[in-house]
Formats: C-alpha cells, structure tokens, sequence
C-alpha cells in the first residue's frame, strides 16, 4: 500500500497551485528534518509609532502587548502548528507515540527576540508535549543573532551599489499605483499628519530610497516603507480576531482589497529582500547552517532540527538557493506569520538512495483569524517547493545528489 498525503503541488511555470495527492512511495522512511520557521502573530513593529500615526488622522486599536512581541493567540497558534508537525513526525516514525525524543535527536535555535524565542517554546510545547526540548538562543535577548540577521555583510562602496541598484530593479516589476490610491483612501491619507505636517500628500507620487549600508538590512524609506507598515498592521489585526469594525476601521470589505494591499506588502519584502545579489549576500550564515547540518555533517545531525527567524530569511533563503516560483494557496502573504519551510530527507529502501522532499507548510489566513486547531485530521496548508537545479518528480522528491551538489555551491 502506498500512504498518502494531501498537498497542493506547483509546477515549475507556476500556475495557480492544484490540489492533488502526492504519494509517499512505499519504502520510503523518513530520515531527517529541519525546520525553518517564521515567528507566529505579534503587534504591530510600528505599533502607534511614527509611521502609522504620521499616516492617518484616525486613532489606531490598542494592543495587549508591546509592538514586535508575541501576542497570546500567536503562542497558542504556534502550539496548534507543533501539535500537527508532532503527529506528522509519528506518522512518519521519526518520533514515537507518547514518548519523549531522545536527548541529541531534536536541537531547537531561536533568534534572540523575544517573538522568536517565544514562538520556539510554544512550537515547542505543541510538537513535544512534556517534554525537556531546550530552545537554544543567544544570552543577550533583544539582539540579533548573526544567522538569523539579514544584514549586508560585504563592505565595500561597489557591492552597495550594486544591491541598491538591483533592489531599484526589483521595485520597477510591481505596478502598485492602484494598492497605494486604496491605502490613502482607507487612512484619509490627505488629513493626516504627513500631508499636513510635513506635505507628503500622496503615496503614489513619492519616491522610494534605497540603501545597503554594510552591517545594516537592506533599506527604504518612501511610499513602500509606508504601505508595507499599514498593511503589516491591518493584517495582525484580523489575524489578531479584532472586530471587523476596528480592522483597517472597517474600510476593506473584499478579498480583491485584500489582495490589492498585501501586493505593497510582497513587494516591499520582495524589493528588500528577493534580487539575487542581496539575497545571497544577507542569506549567506543561515545558508551555511543548512549546508552544515543538512549536508556537511547529515549523517552526525539531529534528527529534527527547528530554527525560528522572520520572513526575511525565508525570503532571502528561498532566492538564495534558487528555488521556482510558488504560490501560496489561502493566503494572501508570500511569507505568512508562522509558516515554516520543511525539509525532508527520505531514505528509498528499494533504490538504495536518499531523496528531499521541501514543503512550505502554514496557516491560512482563516486558520489564523479563527485560531482553529490543527491535525492531519484538520491539516495546515502545504504545498510543494521545487528547487530549479534539483528537478521533482511526480511526488515532489529531488535526488539528494543534486540538493547536496546545490546547497554546496550556495554555501561558497
């Protein structure tokens, strides 16, 4: 018999992502996993701060934590995702039923703020309940850890410009005239402190600056620095389960203006953080660690691996190792609050050879507002990743060989 999974797969083109079975083969054993996971649901990093007073004349709801922390419902999410990843695991027998991992089998690596290292224990907590897991970050909380942090990290006048001219490039794809007329109309963005104060009257008409200073992450100040924090708040809101009057003061009423304002989010992220030149630069310690524990020393690694970062590296990460296009099914963000990207490795005891399987595995923006709990049973959303030098076959598995030979390259 052949065991199935429910999944969506993508193609290579990339059309919209259709949902089909994909098959584990028989024979195939799970060997491996590491995790990298964005944290769950936090307050708003600009919470009442500058740019989200300066760009609306309305009063913003208050938060019962402070901004950039994990919220509780972000916690309790976090727990659902690791309960459902627990019962994957047992399912796939590299855990056991009711029994603690060993002790050298799970290494858990948090960056060292306070909504990654949270989101570890609750992940935690859901996917080794009762367990001793330690989640693992740096002494000094509040600072970044350099794996984790998506900073430049070549100092020289010519790489600068050049990641500000590739990040200029990547801003002239999106066309977001239309995003940024729906934003000043849900803010009354000509009342607010910006136009008045300081004349900055439309998003539309302003320019975006980029820089790539050594040291720093990839920056912007303009209109997309703007919508992306609206956007941010009015997302965490809903997900967050406030009363549809207070999200975005009740102003977007349809998917299509969903959409059309999480564009200004992607773009901002995909601008910052998706052109191959800053990509690998900013992606380079944590493409290291993977390369390490996934393929320098595989056979010697835990058995599951969780690291917890922000969408930057998953960003970063997926452009840096080349990775096709996707599309994330249900969800309106390219890196959503919580999601993880799943690697797999599969040991074909017919073939006599390992294999990779990569999953993006996440909550859908309903799971998220409704903090509805998970399970095989009741899944996460997951949907296949294809690398583009490590083709897939019909069951989204890559020869190890190939993943091995790219991940070496990337990590150069």
């Amino acid at each position: 018999m052949k065991k199935l999974i429910r999944v969506s797969a993508i193609t290579i083109a990339m059309s919209a992502p259709v949902a089909l079975a994909q098959e584990i083969p028989q024979g195939y054993q799970l060997q491996q996993v590491l995790i990298m996971s964005r944290h769950n649901l936090r307050a708003p990093l600009a919470n009442n701060g500058s740019i989200l007073e300066q760009s609306t004349p309305n009063r913003w709801p208050q938060w019962d934590v402070p901004g950039g922390e994990l919220t509780t419902k972000g916690g309790v999410l976090e727990v659902y995702m690791g309960h459902f990843m627990r019962e994957w695991l047992v399912k796939e027998q590299l855990l056991k039923a009711g029994e603690c991992p060993s002790a050298n089998s799970v290494y858990v690596w948090a960056n060292s703020l306070q909504r990654t290292v949270a989101t570890a224990q609750f992940f935690t907590n859901g996917a080794f309940p009762g367990c001793d897991v330690p989640v693992h970050h740096q002494e000094k909380m509040g600072t970044m850890d350099p794996t984790f942090n998506p900073v430049i990290t070549e100092d020289s006048a010519e790489f600068s410009q050049q990641a500000v001219n590739a990040m200029e490039a990547q801003r002239q794809k999106f066309a977001l005239n239309e995003s940024y007329q729906l934003l000043e109309k849900i803010t009354h963005y000509r009342a607010s402190p910006a136009c008045k104060e300081k004349q900055q009257c439309s998003l539309t008409d302003a320019k975006d600056t980029f820089s790539a200073k050594y040291q720093q992450e990839p920056g912007v100040s303009g209109p997309l620095k703007v919508g992306n924090s609206l956007v941010d708040a009015f997302t965490l809101q809903y997900y967050e389960g406030f009363p549809l009057d207070q999200v975005a003061w009740g102003e977007i009423k349809s998917d299509a203006q969903w959409r059309l304002l999480s564009k200004l989010k992607n773009s901002y992220q995909d601008t910052l953080f998706t052109s191959p030149e800053v990509a690998r630069n900013v992606a380079k310690p944590l493409v290291k660690y993977l390369d390490k524990t996934l393929v320098e020393e595989a056979s010697s690694a835990p058995k599951i691996t969780v690291l917890v970062g922000h969408d930057s590296n998953i960003a970063s990460l997926l452009t840096a190792l080349n990775f096709a296009p996707y599309q994330l099914h249900n969800q309106y963000e390219r890196t959503p609050i919580g999601g993880k990207i799943v690697f797999q490795r599969w040991h074909d005891t017919a073939g006599k050879r390992d294999v990779m399987k990569i999953e993006y595995v996440y909550q859908s923006t309903e799971q998220l507002r409704n903090a509805e709990p998970l399970s095989l049973a009741s899944p996460a959303q997951r949907v296949t990743l294809a690398l583009k030098g490590c083709p897939v076959d019909s069951n989204g598995f890559c020869p190890v060989d190939k993943f091995n030979a790219l991940m070496r390259d990337a990590a150069k």
